[in-house]
């Protein structure tokens, strides 16, 4: 028996060696995170002690700090898996991870043109609702109604949406 498998035996860790909550302590991942990352492959399963428990060393800590930083910048597990494969790839190509990350800006910048369009059609319609003690409230009757989305604030549109205009106008 070595000395680690001693350690472990015994309820200590091993040197160097984590259980999951340490790694999560450790990484700022959950241990929900953690065994879900394992479920799917993002991480290997790590090695167990005589008792079952998990055993995290420096190499599957860093790579849970990886997916944890690449998560904290908003990549889809799809594209951390694919970086992931770059990343223990050593002949892996920077113009292929240059793809990945610009595929990603692009996603990100139509979320913020979304979230600004939203934010826009919001703000329009607070600046609508008188907030008094009235119960007409233009944010309540846009609500009701179904849209198709929003607009894009192209060709002089201010991003609300057509019928929210024409409700505010007649208010």
């Amino acid at each position: 028996m070595n000395r680690g498998d001693r350690a472990a035996a015994c309820g200590r860790q091993a040197p160097g060696l984590m259980n999951i909550g340490q790694a999560a302590a450790a990484t700022g991942v959950s241990a929900k995170m953690i065994r879900y990352y394992e479920d799917i492959g993002l991480v290997p399963p790590a090695p167990r002690s005589p008792a079952g428990y998990r055993r995290y060393g420096p190499a599957q800590l860093h790579r849970l700090r990886f997916i944890r930083r690449a998560r904290d910048l908003g990549f889809p597990v799809a594209r951390i898996r694919a970086l992931l494969a770059l990343w223990d790839d050593r002949d892996r190509r920077s113009a292929d991870v240059k793809r990945l990350t610009m595929a990603h800006i692009a996603v990100l910048n139509r979320r913020i043109g979304e979230l600004r369009a939203m934010a826009r059609t919001l703000q329009h319609l607070a600046d609508s609702c008188h907030g008094d003690a009235r119960p007409d409230c233009p944010i309540l009757e846009d609500l009701g109604h179904a849209h198709d989305g929003f607009t894009t604030g192209e060709d002089g549109d201010d991003g609300t949406l057509p019928d929210i205009r024409a409700d505010a106008a007649a208010v």
